[in-house]
């Protein structure tokens, strides 16, 4: 059985740093293209970052410069590290594959 756990959220004042993590398990992570969203109440879920199978990566606008994906292969494990983070980041953050398979998300907080 495919499982997407996401964990390492919590509360962070402006201009702090968290790092997250999404363990999956029953697939291997370098054989497929996982991403992360954040959603927020009464908004729609958007993408953060991904990553593809052979290390490619991408940002949305809002995280480039500030968020770095990666990926540790030996342990199956995707990574978001969050720096210089902002009240605007405050979301639930969902480890995602392929477009297809979520996780059950993680709360970040960013206090002003």
């Amino acid at each position: 059985q495919v499982q997407l756990v996401e964990s390492g959220g919590g509360w962070v004042p402006t201009g702090g740093s968290l790092t997250l993590s999404c363990q999956i398990s029953g697939v291997d992570a370098k054989r497929n293209v996982i991403l992360w969203f954040r959603e927020t109440p009464g908004s729609q879920r958007e993408w953060v970052a991904s990553i593809t199978g052979p290390g490619d990566r991408a940002y949305a606008d809002p995280a480039k410069g500030r968020f770095t994906i990666s990926r540790d292969d030996d342990r199956n494990i995707v990574h978001l590290q969050l720096n210089e983070l902002r009240p605007e980041d405050t979301a639930t953050y969902y480890c995602n594959r392929n477009n297809f398979q979520w996780g059950q998300g993680t709360q970040v907080t960013v206090s002003s």
